[in-house]
């Protein structure tokens, strides 16, 4: 297809109104190439990674054929993670603002069943959720997929890895046999290739350059003796000094010992991994994108879904053994226009895991010793936000703006000293200034909020 706009292809008017009106004149090279095929019917494979606009791509898809009239489920996506799910569950709210009364629905973990079973019994026309909790409203009673039109599997790669294949296997029996499939992955190991050969029919392949920019994302090798790993990180830190940096490791037991060296030496850092509860997850996400924690530590598998949109570097503490995923890490940072850095350190038994990854991306690994960086660094700063987690939330009708206004009034805020506000169920997340922070507090723990007063608390001690 040579014609990339969206004006080329037979969308709803409602549709190409509403991309027109976002600004969205021109298909990415996966709309592209898939939505000719999902507008037509077909299964469908694509390999593309986070930030290609897959979910422009299905999301238009579904909506086009979509029965607004018809208030049941006409199209799931299943994602890996509760963040994902979330990210999906907006971008088809926003793609859907000129079809009236289009009803979204997500149904995740980490929150109550019970309210996501009643919204399910009043009708939806389009879920978004994870296996896990899918599969307990199919168990239920509550969710009824006869009627489903369009199955997505989303990032099915990351649910591979996660260990929800026999979850999919079980969620694809609840769907008519009679259905669109698409699956979307980052990328396609034989697993995947299993699951699309027993779930999608005669499906159309579609695979988008996961390869990035090679002048946007400047990457670097650190060759080390292995026992000094962690002292490398350290160094690392000291010398380049980025606001905001997510470490991959390949073991949870290496990302443990790195979040106790970093905090030996003063670095706050939290760690993102498979044991975390829901909550204590989305509570260290929130605070890593509000810049109060400048490090997170994780593993590939913990690390599924996250799209942290402003990221200065990503540091390989250990060289992975897959090349594509590789690709995955280092492609967090420099999204959009922005330039990225991705270090690496690399130990000599992980040097042919490295030789791997200069041959897939086709040119040579830029190599630097540890010694030219700066050996007496000055401390690093602290992040520059703090966050405040006030005990209210959605089910008191609490609003940004509520919060924003009790800030910059009472608290005696300037609009530029409060950061990112995020309001879930029960609680509510407000970055502040590190250095106002205390004061704030004084004054809004005085107060009141919307004719009420909360308990509150900042996320770490100071």
């Amino acid at each position: 297809m040579t014609d990339t706009a969206f004006s080329s292809l037979p969308l709803l008017p409602a549709l190409l109104d509403n991309l027109h009106s976002l600004g969205f004149e021109r298909m990415t090279s996966v709309q592209a190439q898939s939505l000719p095929l999902i507008l037509e019917g077909r299964d469908v494979i694509a390999q593309a990674k986070t930030g290609s606009g897959k979910t422009a791509a299905f999301g238009l898809g579904m909506l086009h054929k979509l029965d607004v009239g018809r208030l049941a489920p006409q199209a799931l996506v299943v994602c890996p993670t509760r963040e994902l799910a979330d990210q999906v569950a907006q971008e088809l709210r926003r793609l859907a603002r000129l079809i009236p009364n289009v009803k979204v629905l997500t149904l995740c973990g980490g929150a109550a069943a019970r309210p996501q079973a009643e919204s399910l019994g009043r009708g939806a026309h389009l879920v978004v959720g994870t296996p896990g909790r899918i599969q307990d409203h199919l168990a239920r009673g509550s969710l009824d997929l006869s009627g489903l039109a369009t199955l997505v599997l989303d990032e099915a790669d990351r649910m591979v890895d996660m260990g929800f294949y026999d979850d999919i296997a079980a969620i694809a029996s609840h769907c008519p046999a009679r259905r669109q499939t698409l699956l979307f992955s980052a990328t396609y190991p034989d697993d995947i290739r299993a699951l699309s050969a027993r779930f999608l029919r005669n499906p159309a392949e579609v695979k988008v350059e996961t390869r990035h920019d090679a002048g946007r994302i400047e990457q670097i090798f650190y060759e080390i003796d292995e026992h000094k790993r962690l002292d490398a990180v350290v160094a690392l830190l000291a010398h380049f000094r980025p606001a905001s940096t997510l470490a991959f490791c390949n073991t949870k037991a290496r990302s443990s010992d790195l979040i106790e060296r970093l905090q030996a030496e003063g670095i706050r850092a939290q760690a993102l991994n498979g044991d975390l509860e829901q909550r204590d997850r989305d509570e260290i996400l929130i605070q890593f994108a509000n810049q109060s924690c400048a490090i997170l530590v994780a593993t590939d598998v913990a690390a599924r879904g996250l799209d942290i949109q402003s990221l200065d570097a990503v540091i390989n503490v250990d060289v992975t053994k897959d090349t594509e995923v590789h690709v995955h890490r280092i492609g967090r940072s420099g999204r959009g226009e922005r330039k990225g850095l991705a270090l690496s350190l690399c130990s000599p038994e992980e040097m042919r895991w490295a030789n791997l990854i200069e041959q897939y991306q086709g040119a040579p690994l830029t190599w630097a010793d540890l010694k030219s960086l700066r050996s007496k660094p000055a401390p690093l700063p602290q992040a520059p936000m703090i966050t405040l987690c006030i005990q209210g939330g959605k089910k008191d009708k609490l609003r940004p703006g509520d919060l924003l206004g009790a800030l910059t009034g009472a608290g005696g805020l300037a609009f530029e000293q409060v950061g990112k506000i995020n309001i879930t169920e029960f609680r509510s997340y407000v970055a502040l200034e590190r250095k106002i922070a205390k004061q704030a507090f004084a004054q809004l723990s005085s107060g009141n909020i919307k004719g009420r007063r909360f308990r509150m608390r900042f996320m770490e001690e100071f």
